[in-house]
């Protein structure tokens, strides 16, 4: 029997009513049928109407009938429980008489009940065909006389409460409200305002078993007080919402108005259209679980917000970056090695071991495709070859290959972007790039690696490059405009510097760095005979008959014309002749054009270097070194002078820390073994020492220069010459001992460009010439030296 838990439409009899037992006196007896009420509790005054369809109920009624009409109700714990069992009922009750008693259609019936007072359930005498039992009826206090001070403020506050809830919403019945008002006594008002409430069946349970009449009224007022707080609160959200869907209301009839405007003028939703696009290519991006719960999360609330909004913008944008990654989206990698052996000998002249490199890397691919190698990382002069590597990589494993310059990138945020707060926010290079690649597995350069600027303000970008560059921690990538967790570990990275040192460590250390150190002139004739000229002949527009050179004139380009290590330089000579050639063409001179050594001048102008010409002859105080420069390998003169004075040393020629102390050290020498090598021992006390090394406006620094300036220091207190064409590097010690240096290759190069006899390298650097072609070793006598004594041995003339 389930029934409404507010009953307040029938309202509680005073002593005026002839049904009130009260008033009656009647006799309570204390064993009666109990009647289970499932969703009410019954107060005692209270009419209440009851359906009756179950067994039990059924037959408690008709007992009741049968006898005085007195049936003890008591509600039950669980309202959903259809055949209540003894533990499924409440202990406290209340006595009441059935009034009224009508047959429904159904075979159930609908009693009309009268609460006469709280009784306590003491056993059950009973179970079957119904509960009978064993009441005590409660004995209440006798109404005093007239209600104190306390009380009736008490029952003052509880009715102006029942009225504010009223107020507020809570629908009483008129008859109820004047029973409230004409009602004496503290216990009554307490049952009717529990009554009409709206509390639930345990809370009402609690006030019945409340026996004192003022405590009972204490209880009612504070949940009074609080159901006031839930109704306010309850008010306040309502009357939001009813804004909130007023303003929706109102918005979405404006658009549908808007919409047919647009509709009667013929022009379509630019918005509906914009997002229906959106969603095809979201569908067709295959993104991964969790960026696809945010675009979702993103595209709702795009859907909710008006094009004209600031907004709208910034998350469109946003949206576009998310579905245009490519997520999923890679190429199968082409693993044949005899074609990628024949592409990198396709593209590069030369370079055998960084070809070797490069093909064990695609071996290892081959045969684990997960695999997590190094990364690659290019380190030599400019103009070397060192990006056409890596496009002849990406086209040997038939990937899509991007790069990004690194040069000049102080903040990190273009390493990881700007976050989506500030204005006009964007993602990162990398994430830029990945874009730009279209594929999840590209080839990616990282140019200039060692450029990339230090850490300040704006953050470290070459810390940001730690994780990028890391295969244990690229898988999840993050960018923080994307802000969501992007796979980088199908990547191949490649990166590229002219040097070393400017790396930092942490970074260099997940580099496996390869060398390109330079070309010789055989090779740039080469080099520029397969690929220079006729790359610059198709970008001028020339048939290859248009224009020829003899290898005696392009000799002559890269002897007089460039010395550099890599072919830019010649590359742009080249481009020069290419353009005056097309120049005559387009002016309708058709004739070809072949060009020997004799003609190259009228094209380029004079020499602007002397390669050819020989070094001069034996000088005292004057001696060749070898440096190495970003530039790829150079030679140095070093001339020391000697005048009478007071023992200074001076030094000029823009030179930095580490050659000052190369002097120092080679002075240091000198005066400790002034005699072995004929030199007065008192010289420096009588004589000041200038040491000078030409191009003063270029600075100058690095290792290799003391053997040389220790040469040209003691030539010049000898008086011994130094043979001219004798070329030396390597740093000293006090004691003469003679240390390694790094460069060989480069310097090498610089040596046989000048057309020198003899190079000096310390001895230490002999396993470094494993790795020098031998064609360019037969160009140059090489010896090996270990102390000073062999240098100077190897270097000096006899005195005149």
């Amino acid at each position: 029997m389930k029934l409404p838990r507010q009953r307040s439409s029938i309202p509680f009899p005073g002593p005026e009513n002839p049904l009130d037992p009260l008033a009656r006196d009647l006799p309570l007896p204390t064993e009666l049928p109990l009647l289970p009420v499932q969703d009410a509790v019954v107060f005692p005054h209270m009419i209440l109407p009851l359906v009756i369809g179950r067994r039990r109920s059924q037959t408690a009624v008709d007992e009741a009938l049968e006898g005085d009409r007195l049936v003890f109700l008591v509600a039950q714990k669980e309202a959903g429980e259809d055949d209540p069992e003894v533990g499924d009922l409440f202990r406290v009750g209340t006595v009441g008489m059935i009034m009224r008693l009508v047959k429904l259609p159904d075979g159930r019936s609908k009693i009309l009940v009268q609460g006469l007072a709280r009784a306590r359930l003491q056993r059950f005498l009973a179970t079957d065909p119904c509960f009978r039992v064993q009441v005590t009826p409660v004995a209440l206090a006798a109404p005093g006389s007239e209600p104190t001070t306390e009380v009736q403020a008490l029952m003052r506050a509880v009715r102006e409460q029942l009225a504010e809830m009223q107020d507020l919403g809570r629908v009483l019945s008129d008859d109820a409200l004047t029973a409230i008002e004409n009602v004496a006594e503290p216990g009554t008002l307490a049952d009717l305002a529990a009554c009409n409430m709206g509390l639930g069946v345990p809370q009402v349970q609690e006030l019945l078993e409340v026996i004192d009449p003022l405590e009972r009224l204490h209880q009612v007022q504070t949940l009074l007080m609080r159901e006031l707080d839930l109704l306010l609160v309850q008010q306040r959200i309502q009357h939001q919402a009813r804004e909130e869907m007023g303003k929706s209301q109102r918005e979405y009839y404006l658009r549908e108005q808007l919409r047919a405007i647009q509709s009667e003028l013929g022009e379509n939703d630019a918005k509906l259209d914009d997002l229906r696009e959106l969603q095809a290519r979201l569908d067709e991006a295959r993104l991964p679980d969790e960026a696809r719960q945010e675009v979702d999360k993103q595209l709702r609330r795009l859907e909710q917000m008006p094009a004209e909004a600031a907004e709208y913008s910034m998350l469109r944008t946003y949206l576009d970056w998310l579905v245009d990654l490519p997520w999923s989206r890679t190429t199968r990698d082409s693993l044949d090695l005899a074609e990628a052996r024949r592409i990198l000998d396709e593209d590069h002249h030369d370079l055998e071991r960084v070809k070797e490199r490069i093909l064990e890397f695609l071996a290892v691919r081959k045969l684990k495709q997960q695999a997590k190698g190094p990364v690659l990382c290019f380190v030599g002069p400019p103009g070397v070859g060192k990006t056409s590597l890596g496009r002849s990589i990406a086209r040997a494993l038939g990937r899509t290959f991007v790069r990004i310059s690194l040069g000049g990138v102080r903040d990190e945020a273009e390493i990881r972007g700007h976050r989506r707060t500030y204005v006009g926010a964007l993602p990162g290079r990398i994430i830029q790039g990945m874009k730009q690649a279209g594929t999840a597995n590209p080839v990616f350069m990282l140019d200039e690696l060692d450029k990339v600027g230090g850490a300040d303000f704006r953050g470290d970008p070459s810390a940001a490059l730690l994780e990028l560059l890391d295969p244990e921690q690229n898988h999840a990538f993050s960018d923080h405009y994307i802000h969501l967790p992007f796979d980088l570990s199908r990547v191949m990275f490649i990166a590229t510097a002219n040097v070393l040192d400017p790396i930092p460590a942490a970074l260099k250390d997940r580099l496996e760095v390869i060398r390109l150190a330079g070309y010789t002139s055989e090779e740039k004739l080469a080099i520029a005979r397969r690929f220079l000229l006729p790359r610059q002949r198709q970008d001028c527009g020339l048939a290859e008959e248009c224009l020829s050179l003899s290898d005696n004139a392009l000799a002559a380009i890269i002897s007089d014309y460039t010395a550099e290590a890599g072919l830019r330089n010649l590359e742009r000579e080249l481009g020069r002749i290419c353009r005056q050639v097309a120049r005559r063409v387009a002016e309708g001179d058709s004739r070809p054009v072949q060009l020997g050594k004799a003609q190259i001048a009228g094209y380029l102008g004079p020499p602007r270097h002397y390669a050819d010409v020989l070094p001069e002859a034996p000088q005292i105080g004057v001696a060749t070194g070898l440096a190495w420069t970003e530039a790829g390998g150079e030679t140095l003169t070093i001339e020391v002078g000697t005048m009478p004075g007071s023992g200074q040393l001076h030094l000029t020629g823009q030179l930095g820390d580490v050659m000052k102390e190369s002097a120092q050290a080679a002075l240091s020498y000198a005066r400790s073994h002034a005699l072995e090598l004929g030199i007065d021992p008192a010289f420096y006390q009588q004589r000041d020492i200038h040491i000078h090394v030409p191009a003063g406006a270029i600075p100058k620094d690095g290792p290799s220069a003391g053997v040389t300036m220790a040469t040209a220091l003691i030539s010049a207190l000898t008086r011994r010459p130094v043979d001219g064409r004798v070329a030396m590097t390597g740093e000293i010690t006090l004691r003469g001992r003679v240390l390694p240096v790094g460069g060989i290759k480069e310097k090498l190069l610089a040596a046989v460009r000048m057309r020198l006899r003899c190079v000096l390298l310390p001895r230490r650097n002999q396993a470094d010439l494993a790795e020098i072609p031998a064609a360019l070793r037969r160009k140059v006598h090489i010896e090996l030296v270990e102390s000073m004594d062999q240098v100077l041995s190897a270097a000096l003339e006899p005195a005149p």
